[in-house]
């Protein structure tokens, strides 16, 4: 396949994607240092694709899919959608632009207002882009509801009346009600049962084909990764690790940091069990990183240019879908 027919299949890329939180202080409240959440990320996401971004709490994973819908202002990179810069748009075109890339949040109850039914908290969005005439809106409302497994007369009850699973089906709902193409998931089955997870898995999964939706899965749990991905992107102190196809990177996890997340996953089988790989230390602060690969102080494997040289996301001779930022395994 030539590149061109590649670079046209991806619905989403991400280019260098920078986001730095100034840290104040002093009398004057100027700026003494940065967070650096957020460090040179690069990813692109094929059109009906759902691509997991996994990592530990703090990572940057979730402001990533913040900030490729501008919920959070970038410091500097770019993303594209459908060959349209996303970052650079404002007002009507922003607007516009939203109605095509919807977000599912990680808490149902606090994403819906306690205030409204539910019905009217689905129906807002539609309002608000004068996407149906006033008499069908309720139709849409409902239609949409019954996609994620609720009936018309949840419509008219409030937030605090639904358990956590329906909750969560109720942002699913209020996402697809302005027709999307692109929907990031910011960890949103994290916070439920194991389950119910399932069930709302599964639901995303019978929508992604039913309507041809791409995401961005994020999630800590990569149990629940393996099952709704089709390419995994590891990432480790703002900076992506590795990214692989599901199968080759569960497989054939390259990097270190990916081979300690991987032995952590439990098998489901008494007799068998995974030789563990245990990491010395604790995850450094985004305010005052590591040089060279940030993963050096923990690396089991680590040698002095891993200290001095911040490595480069590369394919491997094998596997050129397959990438990994690692001086020595490559």
């Amino acid at each position: 396949m030539s590149k061109e027919n590649k670079k046209s299949e991806d619905l989403v890329r991400v280019d260098n994607l920078v986001k730095y939180y100034p840290v104040k202080g002093g009398v004057l409240r100027r700026e003494i240092a940065q967070v650096k959440a957020v460090d040179n990320v690069s990813f692109s996401i094929k059109k009906g694709e759902t691509l997991g971004l996994v990592g530990e709490s703090g990572c940057g994973k979730t402001t990533v899919g913040h900030t490729m819908l501008q919920l959070l202002k970038p410091t500097s990179g770019s993303v594209t959608f459908d060959g349209t810069e996303v970052l650079g748009l404002k007002g009507a075109e922003l607007k516009e632009m939203r109605q095509r890339m919807q977000i599912v949040f990680q808490d149902p109850y606090a994403s819906l207002d306690p205030r409204l039914p539910i019905g009217e908290s689905v129906a807002e969005g539609i309002k608000i882009h004068k996407m149906s005439h006033p008499s069908e809106i309720s139709h849409v409302v409902m239609e949409n509801l019954k996609r994620v497994g609720l009936q018309d007369f949840h419509a008219n009850r409030y937030p605090h009346e639904f358990s956590g699973g329906q909750r969560q089906r109720i942002g699913i709902a209020r996402a697809l009600a302005l027709n999307p193409e692109f929907i990031v998931l910011d960890e949103p089955v994290s916070a439920l049962d194991v389950s119910i997870q399932a069930q709302v898995l599964n639901i995303l999964r019978d929508l992604q084909k039913e309507l041809g939706l791409t995401y961005l899965f994020v999630a800590h749990n990569l149990a629940v990764v393996e099952h709704i991905s089709d390419r995994v992107a590891v990432m480790y102190l703002g900076k992506i690790a590795e990214i692989s196809p599901r199968e080759e990177l569960y497989a054939n996890p390259q990097h270190p940091y990916t081979q300690a997340l991987m032995s952590a996953i439990p098998i489901p089988k008494p007799n068998r069990k995974r030789e563990r790989v245990i990491l010395k230390g604790d995850v450094p602060s985004p305010l005052n990183p590591p040089s060279g690969c940030r993963f050096h102080p923990r690396c089991p494997i680590a040698e002095d240019i891993c200290s001095r040289e911040v490595p480069i996301l590369k394919s491997l001779a094998s596997e050129p879908e397959h990438k990994i930022a690692c001086h020595l395994r490559s």
